[in-house]
């Protein structure tokens, strides 16, 4: 491709990013009507276990208050931390979940070693026995820019990913439930991609979240694209974007205020998966600063391309110049306050402008 046609595709490519249609929306919506939003336990940054004696936002402390809650706003269902629970809270869970009719997924950690082989089995099955038929994980719990600092390190990082995932799949298919491992600030699409394809299991795909793979410079729908083959589940999101001399800052808001072609990339997903399920991730928080103008930022991705660069910048640049969210000079109630409304319009905004039940 030629320089012209670069810079020409470039810009049609940004626009199209930045500034989703609003007819594109209405027109989508009837494809969703059997779908659900449920809602994802780190949605709840501040509530989830918190510390604020709140009498109007009380602490979310486990699974059934998270399970109580979700259906008092009108979610689907919840995604939540599998870890420990005993035969007596496991049945406590499921007699909950199916009570109040919302669908259930948990969220485990890989086993690193041999070792780690029993606790994870462990709470496969106590997820399983609970109702969930599908568990989200990451490889990696940080950000890959953040993390490593040199390419041997990534490369070593990238053996023991691959490691963990060969040692799970044979717990997960014994039991029957399916992994989704997240696109979490680590992989590229195509590497994680390329990881399940190699896998070649029915029991481990992907877990899309629709705004993270942004931080690694990749296009939300080519991401989505990519990785649709494999989806089990998703961390739906709107993201927004706004320059700092680093880079660009990178923002959850609550859906439709953001520049993300929601009904585009949930019709990808459903169109590989008829079954997968919507979870809403909001995390109300700053922002997240994404330093890709700094040299140590491109340690680990050789192959990554000034173009995609220059199609991020461009995206930012033209995005709308709305200052993005900030909750630090909030106080904790403000926060909990903030955090509660953030979710409660993305639930009522899947209804309304998405036709989700």
């Amino acid at each position: 491709m030629d320089r012209r046609n670069f810079l020409q595709r470039a810009s049609a490519g940004a626009l199209a990013f930045a500034f989703p249609r609003p007819a594109e929306f209405r027109a989508a919506a009837s494809l969703f009507r059997d779908t659900r939003m449920g809602i994802v336990v780190h949605s709840y940054a501040s509530r989830w276990n918190g510390k604020t004696a709140s009498t109007k936002f009380p602490p979310l402390t486990n699974a059934l208050d998270l399970l109580e809650h979700c259906q008092q706003v009108g979610a689907g269902g919840v995604q939540t931390v599998i870890r420990d629970w005993s035969a007596d809270f496991v049945k406590q869970v499921r007699d909950r979940r199916e009570k109040l009719g919302l669908y259930l997924e948990g969220s485990v950690a890989l086993p690193k070693t041999a070792a780690d082989l029993p606790k994870f089995e462990q709470d496969v099955r106590a997820a399983r026995e609970a109702g969930a038929q599908i568990l989200r994980t990451v490889s990696l719990g940080g950000r890959r820019y953040e993390t490593f600092r040199a390419l041997a390190d990534w490369e070593a990082f990238r053996k023991t990913g691959i490691a963990a995932l060969q040692l799970a799949e044979p717990v997960l298919r014994k039991h029957q439930v399916k992994l989704g491992v997240e696109n979490h600030k680590d992989w590229r699409a195509d590497e994680l991609a390329g990881i399940l394809k190699n896998l070649s299991s029915e029991w481990v795909g992907a877990t899309i979240d629709f705004g993270n793979s942004m931080a690694l410079l990749e296009d939300p729908m080519e991401v989505v694209k990519t990785l649709a083959p494999y989806v089990v589940s998703t961390h739906a999101k709107d993201m927004a974007v706004e320059e700092y001399p680093n880079g660009f800052l990178l923002s959850e808001v609550p859906l439709g205020q953001g520049l993300l072609d929601l009904p585009a990339i949930i019709a990808v997903c459903k169109k590989h998966n008829p079954n997968v399920t919507f979870n809403l991730e909001m995390i109300t928080r700053d922002p997240l600063e994404i330093p890709c103008l700094k040299e140590e930022y491109w340690a680990t991705f050789p192959n990554v391309s000034g173009g995609d660069l220059a199609r991020m910048m461009r995206v930012v640049r033209q995005s709308k110049k709305t200052p993005l969210p900030r909750v630090s000079p909030l106080s904790a109630e403000e926060k909990l306050a903030l955090e509660n409304r953030n979710i409660v319009a993305c639930v009522n905004y899947s209804k309304e402008q998405l036709a989700m039940r």
